[in-house]
């Protein structure tokens, strides 16, 4: 096996789709093995409602890698956002067989049917701007802190699993204030407002709208100018946060308390260290 050049331009993939896999243990197998031989690092998440994660290679390697994912069941038309990076982000690679792709815990909601409508980022705008659709943020409080849409609504939740109780508690009350507004929800690749919008949609909510690609498509296509997109966007490696273009971003993880700080501005540790060091690792 031939590791790649760490000197050169590495490819990043961040991927995801829903798909029924019957044995996701049979799968993951065959996909450690396929990475294993194309020297590819990073994380890759297999359940029975499909595949989840982010990998780093030589372009080659990645596109040998993307082509063998596509080729499984249900999965010819999976969501795939590349990056570059001059260097390796992970140190390994970790292929995992989980109950879920990403941990929402309020059952089967069946996104690969009942997510909610996909807007193009040349249509985003549009869409948040309207004072008649609520926009939130589906995202956990450390990625908010650092960027967000204008509007936007944090839930102000530490882990994916804490949003349904968040937005139970806003449907209670849109309820009694006699409304089922129009949603239109946003997260960094796309795959927990698959989740999020149909569990929304679940909720009795029909005009649910999600970001198509996340936050990762928009900032990649849409120009600085007519951007709504205010901060850094951050990313679970080494790249810690990105920007428009998806160039790096000012944020660092702090070794102590595991959160981004912005290498320009103050930081106060949450663990009460001085904060900056080694990037860590965050978790959705």
């Amino acid at each position: 096996m031939t590791l790649p050049d760490q000197t050169t331009d590495l490819t990043i993939a961040a991927l995801y789709c829903f798909a029924a896999f019957d044995a996701p243990e049979d799968v993951a197998e065959r996909l450690r093995a396929r990475c294993d031989d194309l020297a590819i690092k990073g994380t890759l998440i297999l359940a029975s409602e499909g595949i989840n994660g982010t990998v780093a290679g030589s372009a080659a390697g990645i596109d040998a890698l993307i082509a063998a994912i596509r080729a499984l069941p249900g999965c010819a038309d999976m969501d795939v956002k590349y990056a570059h990076a001059p260097t390796m982000p992970f140190g390994r690679m970790k292929v995992k067989v989980k109950a879920e792709i990403v941990t929402l815990g309020a059952g089967d909601l069946d996104p690969a049917r009942r997510a909610g409508f996909h807007v193009e980022p040349s249509e985003w705008n549009a869409l948040i701007a309207d004072p008649d659709v609520v926009v939130i943020d589906t995202r956990n409080d450390y990625e908010v802190a650092i960027g967000s849409f204008e509007r936007a609504l944090d839930p102000g939740t530490r882990r994916f699993r804490d949003f349904p109780a968040w937005f139970d508690a806003q449907a209670e009350q849109w309820t009694a204030q006699g409304r089922r507004p129009k949603i239109a929800m946003f997260c960094t690749g796309g795959i927990r407002c698959e989740k999020s919008t149909a569990l929304v949609k679940a909720r009795g909510f029909e005009q649910v709208y999600h970001l198509k690609g996340g936050i990762l498509r928009y900032l990649e296509d849409m120009p600085p100018a007519d951007s709504l997109w205010r901060g850094d966007c951050f990313v679970f490696d080494e790249r810690v946060a990105v920007t428009h273009g998806l160039a790096p971003g000012r944020h660092r993880m702090c070794a102590g308390c595991g959160h981004p700080y912005a290498v320009d501005g103050p930081h106060q540790c949450a663990a009460g260290q001085d904060g900056g060091g080694a990037p860590g690792t965050a978790t959705s």
